[in-house]
């Protein structure tokens, strides 16, 4: 719970975990239990057409636990943590309104974070210090810009994978432009007071690392056998899309569509989804790690599920 909030405020859970970690059918069984409305936290379900990717519930399954922010968005348009934030708060609003309690869902910690933190007044993009960046990431690669970043925003640079220069030039151009961290800067705009709900993070998390890496694994070839290939190649040939644009940056997305442009045999893009998959797993873990007042579920089983239980009942005293 955030202590700046209302007590008087009543609670929404937000479960996270990483990727392949039981989230979404825990937080459906949870429904079964009271009366509430999941809210989607993954930055890939939001779009239309990306189902087996992204690990949507099957259609059944969403027409059975509908989902809210999930398929807002075609691939082709930007949807923003700023967006997402304005988003979530109305879904819980009108939530509160019929009577149930929000269930947000989700691995996307920076949505999560802007959702409690709010949102910091951050530079506008500078083409000037971006060519600077870019032009040591050619001189040195993407390994030294990653390094410099750590030096001014260690929390930034724990946050964000070396191979990911987007998010990469971003941090260290806001660290270029204002003297400030990243990081610093979203505690300085810490302001959750529009929130209409406490927020009780609760993270699912395998406490093996192995069983994850199993579970990643095996998950992605299910995918495939569900129809990965055919559904990337749908997006692939409408024309308009790109692998510039976020939502085909998504992980197993970027890799299949290497893989239909003829620039990853059939077993390169096997092997380069699961390991993205698992580095994606890592930075959420690594999330989870420096999270306040997170309680850990561990497996979701029965036991968790009471804990959820009575972490509600304790609210409504």
């Amino acid at each position: 719970m955030q202590a700046s909030e209302s007590i008087e405020k009543p609670p929404a859970i937000c479960l996270m975990g990483p990727t392949a970690a039981g989230k979404s059918q825990f937080a459906m069984d949870l429904s079964d239990r009271f009366p509430s409305t999941l809210i989607n936290v993954d930055s890939a379900q939001v779009y239309r057409g990306m189902d087996i990717g992204t690990g949507k519930p099957d259609v059944t399954t969403r027409r059975r636990y509908p989902h809210r922010l999930m398929d807002i968005r075609d691939p082709s348009e930007i949807y923003s943590a700023s967006k997402f934030r304005a988003d979530a708060i109305q879904e819980m609003s009108d939530a509160l309104v019929r009577g149930k309690t929000p269930v947000l869902v989700g691995g996307t910690m920076l949505y999560f974070r802007v959702l409690r933190d709010g949102l910091a007044a951050m530079p506008n993009a500078s083409p000037r210090v971006r060519k600077q960046i870019e032009a040591l990431a050619a001189e040195s690669g993407w390994e030294t810009v990653h390094a410099e970043l750590k030096k001014v925003d260690p929390e930034s640079a724990a946050r964000i994978h070396a191979n990911d220069p987007q998010r990469l030039q971003r941090a260290l151009e806001v660290f270029l432009l204002t003297g400030k961290s990243l990081t610093a800067l979203h505690r300085e705009n810490h302001d959750p007071a529009e929130l209409p709900c406490r927020l009780y993070f609760l993270a699912i998390q395998p406490t093996d690392r192995a069983v994850l890496h199993n579970r990643i694994a095996e998950r992605f070839h299910r995918m495939l056998s569900k129809g990965l290939i055919e559904e990337v190649r749908v997006l692939y040939e409408r024309g308009d899309l790109n692998l510039s644009m976020s939502s085909m940056k998504s992980v197993g997305y970027r890799q299949v569509w290497q893989y239909l442009a003829g620039e990853l045999t059939h077993g390169e893009m096997i092997e380069k989804s699961i390991v993205a998959t698992r580095q994606l797993a890592k930075r959420q873990l690594t999330w989870l790690r420096g999270w306040p007042a997170l309680r850990a579920l561990g497996e979701p089983d029965k036991n968790s599920i009471d804990v959820v239980l009575r972490i509600l009942e304790t609210a409504a005293c």
